[in-house]
């Protein structure tokens, strides 16, 4: 587990009134697709033919030296966001649908709402048809931004990934509020080889 703490100024609260972001973070591109190449045992040269790339674009895409245009944005993007459709992943779906406490499951490179527990619902203040299958990365606040820009250095697209636990700060949306709360984030794979990640609260131990 890691612990990161947030640096803001004790009490401050923010408001956000944004509304449409990317969700895909070109920090998180190279990283996730290297995870999943490795985690499948894909070969550059095969994942480069599929493409209609070279070999040498697949290595500077992983290693963060070249960005990726909006065309092959969009390539790596299908090809690894989550698509929850085995009997063992909707029985996931189900699981976190279910949970007693709150909790939600999104896809790891999209953060595309995937389930969702009716505590957790019940904190939103719009339709759960208005969040499911659709990024909640515009409700980020600045401190689950600052982690999701550092999640390689925290180990986050190794094979085994640690959780990681971090502080935000208390942020209001017009569809919901973030509160100044402890945040655990673990990642599960699913069936096809590509990732989900579980959100939840921590009991502050202070």
């Amino acid at each position: 587990m890691l612990l990161f703490p947030l640096h803001k100024i004790p009490g401050t609260r923010y408001t956000c009134t944004m509304q449409t972001e990317t969700a895909v973070l070109e920090s998180s591109l190279g990283p996730s697709l290297r995870r999943w190449r490795v985690l499948n045992r894909v070969k550059q040269e095969a994942l480069a033919h599929e493409l209609g790339v070279s070999q040498t674009r697949i290595s500077r895409w992983e290693s963060g030296k070249s960005q990726l245009d909006d065309s092959d944005r969009a390539k790596i993007t299908r090809l690894l966001r989550a698509r929850p459709e085995s009997a063992a992943d909707k029985a996931l779906l189900d699981l976190v649908s279910r949970s007693a406490v709150p909790v939600h499951l999104v896809c790891d490179l999209t953060h595309r709402l995937l389930a969702i527990s009716v505590p957790r619902a019940c904190e939103w203040r719009a339709p759960v048809n208005e969040f499911l299958n659709r990024p909640l990365w515009r409700f980020a606040s600045e401190g689950i931004r600052a982690t999701e820009h550092r999640l390689t250095d925290y180990g986050w697209f190794e094979p085994d990934a640690p959780d990681i636990v971090y502080r935000t700060e208390h942020v209001d949306f017009p569809e919901m509020t973030i509160p100044e709360s402890i945040i655990r984030i673990s990642r599960l794979p699913l069936s096809d080889g590509r990732f989900a990640r579980l959100v939840r609260e921590e009991q502050d131990a202070a």
